[in-house]
């Protein structure tokens, strides 16, 4: 039986299995934003597309019939697509909160599947995901692409060779433009093109008040995981790396909140969160406004930046440090700010997946699903212990972490940040919030003496969108 869209139009015909990756036949579930790069990077090997928003899938479909000389087979339910059974593999670039679930329906279904990072909304579905991958035997790699650059992977041995000397700590930057997204003083009126029950998924169905429901949904907790779980998870991943870590810290704190301006997000736009490896921390800071309210004028070219790192990582070590300020590339300083080393080489991402796919070899996989559920799962414990928090005056959260000089540090500079932004901890509704320490099993099943935190390990699912419980 070959593959057919709704319209009942022939994919191709039924094929023996070969390891050419030539021959693996994907299809793409969300094709809007970051799902058009996908079609643009699997090229021919796109076969099918799935869209819950009537209106991209058919933009995209005439876009592939230009640069591909074919239509693909089109899709607005991600059901009905993963019962065909010609189709080798999928990849999702779908919104956080439908990750987990299309991913792990996609390995039952027999397909091998790429996943946009973070890999799940919350700690509990990456869990379901890499037993999945495991019970199912799939080829599932996770989208954080700098896993494919040589370049940081040999920076990374260098480092945990004692090119520097032992690790001290890691500080993962997202300084990142982000502006208001706004707010409406009545709901959204969601299109009819946007099958928008389906959109939800296991997440709840609400009102939204902001102008826009696409990309926007990344400052709703509901559905997104703020910035720290947007771009900043390709950092948090780059520097766990670096640290060699293979679980989850046994502690972690945020302090942050939404500041400057008054929108219709509740994620924060300013947030340091401590990651407490007993070998060596992790901290990572997220920064939407940019380094004043003077250059607010000129918002998206004016970020801060922390010893180089704007949207990076800098590792520092006893005889120096390595900064990495991209997806490709790692520069080591010795205590003096010399350069001493530079590696800059990466291969592509999805070439890496489909090479896995065509050998049946999840050995082969860069961004193993395992490492990308680590990685998500620190973001979204970021966004526990802020949202488990309590409103604090910035003398009080100082006065709680003053015997920590990293964490201290990284505090006083981010209300230094605020302050030259005219944002004034305290007054105006500007109030920070001072996230609980969640103390954490090593499975990250509990958070030990907290049953709030514990259960935003995981949601209430919306039926009929639950997510199964395999581990």
């Amino acid at each position: 039986m070959s593959v057919t869209s709704a319209a009942g139009m022939a994919i191709l015909s039924p094929k023996a299995w070969s390891a050419e990756t030539k021959d693996i036949r994907v299809a793409v579930i969300g094709v809007r934003g970051r799902g058009r790069e996908h079609l643009q990077a699997l090229g021919q090997n796109v076969v099918a597309i799935c869209d819950v928003d009537e209106q991209i899938l058919h933009q995209r479909s005439d876009e592939s019939a230009q640069e591909l000389g074919r239509k693909p087979a089109k899709f607005v339910d991600y059901r009905k697509l993963l019962d065909e059974g010609d189709i080798d593999a999928v990849s999702i670039a779908t919104p956080n909160h439908t990750h987990a679930l299309i991913a792990i329906a996609a390995i039952q279904a027999g397909k091998d599947v790429y996943v946009e990072k973070p890999v799940s909304h919350n700690v509990w579905e990456g869990q379901q995901l890499v037993a999945a991958a495991d019970h199912y035997g799939r080829i599932v790699q996770c989208g954080t692409q700098a896993r494919s650059s040589s370049g940081i992977a040999e920076a990374v041995e260098w480092v945990q060779q004692g090119g520097l000397g032992r690790i001290r700590y890691a500080v993962g930057t997202c300084y990142k433009p982000r502006m208001s997204i706004g707010t409406l003083n009545r709901p959204l009126k969601i299109p009819n093109h946007i099958q928008y029950d389906l959109w939800c998924g296991p997440a709840k169905k609400q009102e939204i008040f902001r102008p826009e429901l696409h990309y926007d949904w990344h400052w709703d907790f509901n559905t997104g995981n703020g910035d720290v779980g947007n771009q900043g998870i390709h950092q948090m991943d780059i520097a766990r790396w670096f640290l060699g870590e293979k679980e989850l810290p046994p502690r972690v704190l945020s302090i942050g909140g939404r500041f400057g301006y008054d929108d219709a997000g509740n994620t924060p736009n300013t947030q340091v969160v401590y990651f407490d490896y007993p070998k060596a921390p992790l901290v990572f800071e997220t920064r939407g406004l940019p380094r004043s309210k003077r250059a607010q004028a000129d918002w998206k070219n004016s970020m801060d930046s922390y010893r180089g790192s704007q949207i990076g990582v800098v590792v520092q070590c006893e005889q120096g440090h390595v900064l990495v300020p991209n997806y490709t590339s790692a520069i080591a300083f010795d205590l003096k700010g010399h350069e001493i080393k530079r590696w800059d080489k990466a291969s592509d991402h999805f070439a890496n997946w489909l090479n896995a796919i065509a050998n049946q070899d999840k050995s082969l996989l860069n961004g193993k699903i395992q490492e990308g559920y680590l990685s998500s799962s620190l973001c979204q414990l970021a966004g526990i212990s802020h949202l488990v928090g309590k409103s604090a005056t910035p003398d009080a959260a100082a006065e709680q972490i003053v015997a920590n000089d990293l964490l201290a540090n990284s505090f006083d500079r981010m209300v230094g940040h605020l302050r030259a932004n005219d944002v004034v901890l305290g007054e105006d509704d500007a109030h920070l919030q001072m996230g609980e320490w969640l103390e954490l099993d090593p499975q990250g099943t509990e958070i030990m003496g907290n049953s709030q935190a514990t259960a935003l390990l995981r949601r209430q699912a919306r039926a009929p969108y639950e997510i199964p419980n395999i581990s």
